[in-house]
This record gives C-alpha cells, structure tokens and sequence, in this order.
C-alpha cells in the first residue's frame, strides 16, 4: 500500500520542547488518530506535517513529495482544520470563502455550500460572532470543499456537541470510502478514535510510543483486575503501569502469554479502551 504521509527521523526544537527522531507512516485509503496528553507534541508535530515550522533534521514526504520540492502541490491536494480559527474575523463566512476559495485548482462551490446547508451556517454572520463550535463547523466546509486527497485535523472535535461530533466522524468516514483519500487527525477525545480509526499513533514527550493498527493495539495490550495478594505478581510480569481500587488492582500489561495460566484464572482480563493504554503508559506503575 501506498505511504501517503512518512516521517523518518524528524527532529524539531521549539521553546523548550523537542520532536525527538519521529517515525511513523500513514498508508493511502485509511484514518490515523494521533493521541498524546496536552503538550506531548501534537500540534507541533502537524505543524511540521503542513511545513508550518521548519523541521531540524529528517525527512517528510507528503505524496511522496517533500515541502522543499513542492509545498505548493502538496497543500493543493491537503484539507487542513487547525484547532484555533486561523479565518479573517472582521469578514462574513461568505467573504471568507470568496476570498480563499481561489487559491484551490479543485475548489467546489456546491460541495460548499451543502455543506453549509448541513451544518446550517450563517453565511452573513462575521467569524468573530460565531461560537467555537462553528468556527470548527466552518473550518471542515472549507477543508472539504476542495476535494483534497489527505484530510489533516488538528483537535477537529473539540467544542463540539455530541451530536455533531458523531456526525463529523461519520462524515470522515464517507471520505475514506474513496480509497484514494486519507485522515490523519489528533484528539484528545480518544472514544473518536476507538470508532473510526484504522491506525493509531502514540507521541508522549516528543517521541512515539507506538505507531500501528488499531486492531493490533487491541490484541496486545491487557487490563488486568485482582486482588491485592496477586499485585506482587503481576508486578513480575510486562507491566506498563496500574493502581490500587477499592476492591484490588488493576494493570495494564504487553501480552500476557507470557503469564501462567493459574495466574491468569485468577484473574478479570479486558481489552482496554485507548484512553486506558495512554492512561497508563505516562501514569506508569503505583501498585
């Protein structure tokens, strides 16, 4: 399958904060989620995707394509929703699109326009006035309505009510049906992403954690559930991080094959959601 985004090696400084030797890849027709708490470098990191900062070291391919060789047909064929409104606030949803519609080779004025149909958008109504829900509401008509091939979003859900949220995830995941388009957006809304990403990627600190199938994630991370007289072993065993309950423990592990199966049928074992294995992993170990 082919890479429409690679990262190799990318390296960034920023005010204190570092990308450290980031890789990962994101292959054509599929949605990748991109978790991490606040500060891990999230939106840093889509800002080198869109070559909004300059990376230090490495490598980033769009398409193929590097920014150096042609950041003007990469961001031609890039849908970009960032997390602040970045749209003239003195001037009409109307004015806004008349003013940055040309700028796209593809733009479509009736895929715009349904789309502020759908989301029932004022058209005269100025940017400032609106709320941060519709400043997003906006944001995604105007993303969409060039028919890029790679979506990106930043925090796209955030602000939103449940009802539009799920509406926007379903509206993404029209999107990808088109084998030859793609979505690679962050959230700390990790429910989002347990519904419709294919691939997740993990940043803590700068670096990745992990970056691979939802599916797969999913067959090897465990939570485990047991009395306090099975802590000390599991404390043996490939844990990433766990806590005391008011009726015994609970721990998230890599694997448990490794693990007897005496122990194991002591034991309540469930599949945990994303934001547990994020929980953990930068909670680490307090058994």
């Amino acid at each position: 399958m082919e890479n429409i985004i690679e990262l190799k090696n990318v390296t960034k400084k920023i005010k204190g904060f570092q990308l450290n030797n980031v890789s990962f890849e994101c292959k054509k027709g599929y949605i990748m989620g991109l978790i991490g708490p606040n500060g891990a470098g999230k939106s840093t990191l889509i800002r080198c995707l869109m070559d909004l900062v300059r990376i230090d070291e490495g490598d980033i391919k769009l398409f193929g394509m590097t920014h150096m060789e042609n950041t003007k047909e990469i961001k031609q064929r890039i849908g970009f929703v960032y997390d602040e409104s970045y749209f003239y606030e003195e001037f009409s949803i109307e004015k806004n699109k008349k003013i940055i519609a040309p700028f796209y080779r593809n733009w479509d004025d009736q895929t715009f326009y349904n789309y502020i149909e759908k989301f029932n958008l004022p058209l005269k109504k100025k940017i400032k006035t609106l709320s941060k829900g519709m400043k997003m509401k906006f944001a995604i008509a105007m993303a969409l309505s060039h028919h890029p091939e790679l979506i990106i979003l930043d925090e796209p859900t955030a602000g939103l009510d449940p009802v539009f949220r799920r509406e926007m995830l379903d509206i993404l995941l029209d999107i990808i049906q088109d084998e030859n388009k793609s979505v690679f957006f962050s959230t700390h809304i990790t429910t989002d992403l347990d519904q419709v990403a294919d691939y997740i990627t993990f940043i803590n600190n700068g670096e990745i954690v992990f970056s691979k199938e939802k599916d797969i994630i999913f067959e090897e991370y465990f939570l485990l559930k047991g009395p306090d007289t099975l802590a000390a072993d599991i404390q043996k065993m490939n844990l990433i991080g766990g806590r005391k309950t008011g009726v015994g423990f609970e721990a998230l592990v890599y694997g448990i094959d490794h693990i007897e199966q005496q122990l194991l049928n002591q034991l309540h074992i469930e599949t945990p959601a994303l934001e547990t294995i994020m929980y953990y992993t930068i909670r680490g170990i307090s058994l």
